[in-house]
């Protein structure tokens, strides 16, 4: 380094962070693990991971989407879609077919016995919704959900570069 880089390094004041137990990835990340420790018996006694949930739940909540459309939904990276989608496929879960528009896509879709075990563990979910509603309250549930997309849409939409 030269002398005059290293000068500068020397100049520049250490900015304090805020307490570890105040940082927001933190908290959300503690949050996320006490609301998942409640869901993960239901998905692991019918054999599913997480993330294999998450894509049969967004295919649940549509006809039919192309692959990289459902990465997007579920925010999994496209190799990581793709080889939960081989497992979930070879369970016959999923339904893949030709995209109509585009023959080289695929096309992909709950099968029927995907959408009835989405039913299954959807009951399972809705029964933990309302223990969570009781320990929260459903207006303060509503209302955590409301600040949670808002804060998703305001530093969706935030440059931090400048």
């Amino acid at each position: 380094m030269k002398g005059e880089d290293k000068e500068r390094v020397c100049e520049v004041e250490a900015t304090p962070l805020r307490p570890f137990s105040r940082s927001l990835p933190m908290a959300l990340l503690k949050t996320r693990e006490a609301t998942m420790r409640l869901f993960r018996p239901a998905l692991q006694a019918h054999g599913l991971t997480e993330q294999q949930w998450r894509v049969l739940r967004a295919l649940g909540s549509v006809e039919s989407v192309d692959a990289a459309t459902l990465a997007g939904i579920t925010f999994l990276l496209a190799p990581s879609l793709t080889r939960i989608l081989r497992g979930i496929e070879a369970r016959g879960l999923i339904l893949r077919s030709a995209n109509p528009l585009d023959r080289r896509a695929a096309v992909l879709s709950l099968s029927p016995q995907g959408a009835a075990l989405l039913q299954t563990i959807g009951a399972d979910s809705e029964r933990l919704y309302r223990f969570i509603e009781g320990k929260l309250g459903a207006q303060r549930l509503d209302e955590l959900m409301t600040v949670l997309a808002d804060v998703e849409r305001r530093l969706g939409e935030t440059d931090t570069s400048s």
